[in-house]
């Protein structure tokens, strides 16, 4: 005798099972939906590994979207209870909403950041006075791994900042400087020196020094222009002279350079524009020790001069 099962009445009699033991199926759902999840993510994890991709992003909002997935499902197993739940607590309604404002503007502000994609994990931004990298995201908060404004290195502290910042504050999006960064120092000398005169020799330097990452930094340079629509990237350092209000010599340099290397190439361009100064003031210092000589000597030749004259005339 063959066993025929209809799968429209097998789906009936699961569908009765499930509503007189919702709890037992809100378990079982729950664990089959998480571990599905948890391969889905490790799975995506290992191919973008072996592959040398940054999924990260992808990892995230697919880990945030099962998340809100299994969160649909059981309200759709307890629904009626829900309603109940609502109806009976609508007098309450206004109190739960301004005891939860918070919450909820945290997650109007993921909803927006959805819709708008100011940024990205993985990406540099700045909110308020904090710099750091998006290292995680969710419907509450957002993760970032703090970098130094300084220096542009990570200082292996995490900040989380509340998704409602990202509708009420200014977001930054710094992801183009990870690479490349626009540098500018500053070098003060006392005025002993003629600071132009120094100019040629000193920008040929930091240009020798700019010279090797050149190629690339042309790529990337007309990566961010063509992102940002706007030419404002010069490759070549630039140095400018002027004085402060002490009357002092200033030198600034400004380029565009590695972010790694963005401090080395500081401190050698201030040893090559110190030991070009120190040069140049001992060269005067020279230069002034040899006219005062030139002038004792020319002053003792006119002393001898008049002696003689004066000694002939008393003979005569």
């Amino acid at each position: 005798m063959e066993i025929v099962i209809d799968p429209a009445q097998l789906w009936q009699q699961l569908i009765v099972f499930a509503s007189e033991y919702k709890l037992l199926t809100s378990l079982v759902l729950l664990v089959v939906l998480h571990f599905i999840k948890k391969g889905l993510l490790l799975l995506i994890r290992r191919i973008s590994s072996q592959r040398g991709e940054d999924r990260r992003n992808q990892i995230n909002i697919l880990e945030q979207l099962g998340n809100a997935f299994i969160i649909i499902v059981l309200m759709m197993v307890w629904s009626s209870e829900i309603q109940t739940l609502a109806i009976s607590i609508a007098a309450f309604m206004v109190a739960i909403v301004l005891a939860t404002r918070e919450f909820i503007q945290c997650f109007m502000g993921f909803i927006y950041y959805l819709g708008a994609r100011p940024f990205r994990v993985g990406d540099w931004i700045q909110m308020n006075n904090m710099i750091g990298e998006v290292v995680e995201m969710d419907w509450a908060k957002t993760a970032l791994l703090e970098v130094d404004p300084e220096s542009f290195n990570y200082t292996g502290k995490h900040v989380y900042v509340p998704n409602s910042q990202l509708v009420t504050q200014t977001v930054r999006n710094l992801n183009f400087m990870r690479r490349y960064r626009l540098h500018s120092f500053e070098i003060v000398n006392e005025p002993t020196v003629n600071a132009y005169s120094l100019l040629p020799a000193f920008h040929a330097r930091a240009q020798a020094h700019c010279e090797y990452f050149r190629d690339v930094a042309e790529r990337y340079k007309g990566l961010i222009e063509r992102h940002l629509d706007q030419e404002f990237i010069r490759i070549d350092p630039e140095v400018e002279i002027k004085t402060n209000e002490l009357a002092k010599v200033v030198v600034k340099v400004s380029l565009f350079c590695p972010t790694a290397e963005a401090h080395e190439l500081e401190h050698k361009m201030c040893s090559d524009w110190l030991s070009l100064w120190f040069r140049a003031q001992k060269e005067e210092q020279a230069s002034l020790m040899q006219q005062q000589s030139d002038l004792n000597a020319n002053n003792i030749q006119q002393a001898a001069t008049t002696e003689q004259q004066t000694t002939t005339s008393t003979g005569l």
